[in-house]
């Protein structure tokens, strides 16, 4: 069982990490008064702050110094805050009361620093897929991907789908996308760029998590009979343009004697699509390979209509 709390020798290696500077935080009201004082919600929305570590300064007796915070930190002054952050690529954390002081905003490193908690991927999917092969340097693979949160699977992809705040930006996308598609005749009925601007505008939530810079599985954002895109970031698991993968499907099925069924196929990345700041993409890949009860399988599924 991986240990909840540093020790006093970790603790004392993490405060002269602290004191030799640059390293970034992340604060979030927990919604206290000082500990002295009775709880008070906050009015609003709780929505934590990222300081750079030029913002933050510490001493020998555990003072951490909020040098210049913005204006979203000077409101957290009386209130208690988590505050988190990366050693060795770790994830720690611990709770401190912001003192307001004659030099500005101080927390104090707390006696207790906690790990970041490992929360496990224990949801269950009807459908995974795993790209095992690479065929063009014939090179094994592990590349796992699930389907994407936000967009439901097996269903036509529809404008509403988008939320409302993103839409001006995804039209934006998907003029482009479209303009290319004229051009290079590559997006079949484009449906799927729907998807795409989708996974391209979306704002996920920023979060700290127990290692840093994990490699997290390949988003699944869209499957038919014809094409299936994959999600990501860019600093994560990278497909390659042109290159062409081995893939297993694996479906759980909830009706029949027949629980399971996996699909191998091998699809082309037909593709690469990218948001301005460079820091998505989307890899659209139609199949190369696949057999005919197979395109059945999926041209029903992804249509809700009988194969001719």
């Amino acid at each position: 069982m991986k240990k909840k709390a540093l020790s006093g020798i970790e603790r004392e290696l993490v405060l002269q990490y602290l004191i030799d500077g640059n390293v970034p935080v992340t604060l979030t009201p927990s919604g206290t008064k000082r500990q002295s004082e009775s709880v008070q919600p906050l009015s609003s929305a709780v929505f934590p702050v990222a300081l750079k570590g030029d913002k933050i300064r510490a001493d020998r007796s555990g003072t951490i110094y909020l040098e210049n915070p913005p204006q979203s930190v000077l409101s957290f002054a009386g209130k208690n805050v988590k505050v988190e952050f990366y050693f060795n690529r770790v994830g720690l954390f611990f709770h401190s009361d912001v003192l307001e002081t004659s030099s500005g905003l101080s927390l104090k490193l707390p006696e207790s620093i906690d790990y970041i908690e490992d929360v496990s991927e224990s949801q269950k999917y009807d459908f995974t897929v795993s790209l095992y092969y690479e065929c063009r340097t014939q090179s094994d693979m592990n590349m796992t991907c699930v389907p994407w949160a936000h967009s439901p699977l097996f269903t036509r992809p529809a404008w509403k789908d988008i939320a409302l705040e993103n839409q001006d930006k995804a039209k934006k996308y998907l003029e482009i996308f479209v303009e290319q598609a004229k051009v290079e005749k590559n997006a079949g009925n484009g449906i799927q760029l729907i998807s795409v601007c989708n996974f391209l505008t979306f704002q996920e939530e920023a979060k700290m998590e127990a290692l840093q810079d994990r490699a997290k599985p390949l988003s699944i954002l869209y499957v038919d009979h014809e094409r299936i895109v994959f999600g990501n970031e860019t600093k994560g698991l990278n497909l390659i343009a042109g290159a062409e993968y081995a893939v297993k499907m694996s479906f759980t099925l909830k009706e029949g004697p027949i629980v399971s069924r996996d699909l191998f196929v091998t699809c082309k990345v037909n593709k690469i699509y990218n948001d301005v700041a460079g820091t998505k993409y989307c890899a659209d890949c139609v199949y190369t390979s696949i057999q005919e009860e197979d395109l059945r399988f999926l041209f029903e599924k992804a249509t809700s209509r009988l194969f001719a």
